[in-house]
């Protein structure tokens, strides 16, 4: 095998342990542009012969002739230090070349959110009085309530959710489930839903939950459109995207009291420090939390 089919067998180990489609379609990208760039600088060479030096040549490509940011060089230094410690594992190397090696740092970014306001119109925008309508308010209510990810709400079927106790099972990334409690409002959304569900059913529509016009289940593509004729219409800046209300359910879930962890275990992130990132509670926040709650900030009598 060359190289790059040593990539491609990796890729199919990652699916067989549950990587997400997204994962996979970006160290796919990143494994390849490797493979191209060893093909472009070298006639010939062999995986035993990849060293640091030219991993730091290819870092060094990225940042100077292509003019990748510190951000997408880590994450393909990432996609690298994954496939050659596999490439180790299965005796495809005797060393790992990325083993010492460390990610260049990049300021994370403050993910956009949309404010309360801005989430109260959104809800609004909903024909209710069309059977598109009300799906879409029902969607739009589960990801505010919810901070789902795109690939776990198209997968979502009709038993998932619990409407005694108010808790959706999610199915999500490294094939592992949770439960996350949903809001008042979402259920309602949802149950006039599935008043009317029966008007989408086809032969193809099984158990899913949310159905497309044609009584297919909605794809990520379908979803993020639906999505998106409403986001336009209230964000008025570039960068929001359907991601932008799972940002928006945690960050109003933190500047509410929510504890960091439990914001962890319903975003379904492996590692706090991940969550970490919607501690930007702006200070208006922070100064009301001080003096609803430090004993020296409370009012005599109080």
């Amino acid at each position: 095998m060359n190289l790059k089919e040593h990539a491609l067998e990796y890729l199919k180990y990652l699916k067989a342990l549950g990587k997400s489609s997204n994962t996979l379609e970006s160290y796919q990208r990143d494994l390849l542009q490797f493979v191209d760039f060893l093909n472009l600088k070298y006639e010939t060479i062999t995986i035993e012969e990849i060293d640091r030096h030219i991993i730091r040549d290819f870092m060094g490509y990225l940042y100077e002739s292509l003019n990748n940011s510190n951000r997408s060089i880590s994450r393909k230094l990432t996609a690298l230090k994954g496939f050659f410690k596999y490439c180790v594992i299965n005796k495809l190397m005797t060393s790992n070349p990325t083993l010492t090696m460390k990610n260049p740092k990049f300021e994370k970014k403050i993910p956009r959110f949309f404010s309360e306001k801005d989430m109260e119109l959104l809800l609004s925008l909903p024909d209710l009085s069309s059977k598109f309508g009300v799906r879409n308010l029902a969607i739009l209510e589960l990801f505010y309530s919810s901070g789902l990810r795109i690939t776990e709400l198209i997968i979502l079927t009709l038993t998932s959710i619990d409407f005694t106790e108010k808790i959706i099972k999610v199915h999500g990334k490294g094939d592992k489930t949770r439960l996350i409690p949903v809001g008042r409002k979402a259920i309602e959304a949802i149950q006039n839903y599935l008043s009317i569900r029966g008007t989408f059913l086809s032969k193809f529509s099984g158990n899913i939950l949310f159905l497309s016009k044609s009584g297919k289940p909605l794809d990520r593509l379908e979803l993020k459109a639906i999505l998106s004729q409403y986001l336009q219409l209230v964000g008025q800046k570039k960068g929001y995207s359907p991601h932008t209300l799972r940002h928006t359910f945690a960050t109003h879930m933190l500047s509410n009291g929510a504890d960091l962890r439990a914001i962890q275990e319903m975003l379904g992130h492996a590692n706090l420090s991940t969550t970490e990132i919607y501690t930007h509670v702006s200070l208006t926040d922070l100064t009301r939390t001080v003096n609803d709650l430090h004993p020296r900030s409370k009012k005599k009598g109080e």
